[in-house]
């Protein structure tokens, strides 16, 4: 059975989990940790913690397939409704910090809510520590540092440089495992600044990344030009977020490019790039209809048929 580390977080994450755990069952999840909003934002500065929304997230994408399992990854999801502290709060956020509060240990508390919900494969967070993204953009009123994870992911301008507060931060033991006995690492989609590129800043994982003999599949994002009240975010093109890619991990090798067809405007000078990555470009219809996200069964059926071959 394929063994397949996924990188990423956030709902891009969790899609491509979905579709992951109808190929294989030796799936690692690596999430990122930078979260600064909403419930895991407010746990984070209350319990100095890691932000525990987005592994929330893939650990509900991993669940068992049967009324156990689904039923728990249900009830991790909700999120309650008042007009107190409580308010906004998931219960998978609680659950999580409250593990970690009381062991101090983020992969065990993950793994015992794994063993909760019967995940399949392991669910693993980027890095021991809470971290920050911090952003430079050259924006039409002259460049500005943009700080948090939220803040960059919706940062408008031409990105100058990223990095993480703080800079060096441990990825886990098990994490890098995984990665160097991977038969395949899958990148993406998701906010790419504030999700998918951290990855490549962690340099012991990049370095385990580029040394795993795994193949390397980059999963674009649906929408090429993404706004915000009209006005277009900064890197938005799947070009310019393979180009941003590049430069932050220059020795990266990407076997395949996955683009949905609405995404290619322009297949010659897409493939070009990803070539030049020493990588192939696959275009098919991945979206669902009528939105911005990727259709689970869709995926499924991309996927498997590049693994297989």
């Amino acid at each position: 059975m394929v063994k397949v580390v996924a990188l990423g977080g956030g709902h891009g994450l969790a899609a491509t989990l979905t579709a992951l755990r109808r190929v294989t069952e030796k799936i690692t999840a690596i999430v990122t940790v930078a979260d600064n909003g909403g419930s895991s934002g407010r746990l984070r500065d209350e319990f100095h913690m890691l932000p525990p929304g987005d592994l929330r997230m893939a650990l509900a994408a991993l669940c068992g397939d049967d009324e156990w399992g689904r039923s728990w990854a249900e009830i991790m999801q909700y999120r309650f409704t008042s007009q107190g502290p409580m308010d906004g709060h998931a219960v998978g956020n609680l659950l999580l910090t409250a593990l970690w509060d009381k062991d101090g240990d983020p992969v065990l508390g993950l793994n015992r809510v794994a063993q909760l919900l019967k995940v399949v494969g392991q669910v693993l967070p980027m890095a021991l520590e809470p971290l920050d993204i911090e952003g430079t953009f050259q924006t039409s009123v002259g460049r500005k540092i943009i700080r948090g994870q939220k803040e960059v992911a919706t940062a408008k301008g031409k990105l100058e440089s990223l990095a993480l507060i703080p800079t060096n931060p441990t990825p886990t033991s098990e994490g890098l495992r995984a990665i160097a006995e991977a038969d395949w690492i899958t990148i993406g989609p998701g906010s790419w600044f504030s999700s998918v590129l951290p990855h490549f800043l962690v340099t012991q994982q990049l370095d385990a990344i580029v040394k795993s003999p795994a193949k390397k599949l980059v999963l674009l994002n649906l929408d090429a030009s993404p706004s915000i009240h009209g006005e277009e975010l900064a890197g938005s093109s799947p070009a310019e977020h393979l180009a941003v890619l590049k430069k932050y991990a220059p020795s990266f090798s990407c076997d395949i490019a996955l683009a949905d067809s609405s995404v290619v405007s322009d297949k010659n000078e897409l493939a070009a790039t990803i070539t030049a990555m020493g990588g192939q470009l696959v275009v098919a219809d991945l979206a669902s209809p009528g939105s911005l996200h990727h259709d689970p069964e869709k995926l499924t059926s991309v996927i498997s048929h590049i693994f297989s071959r």
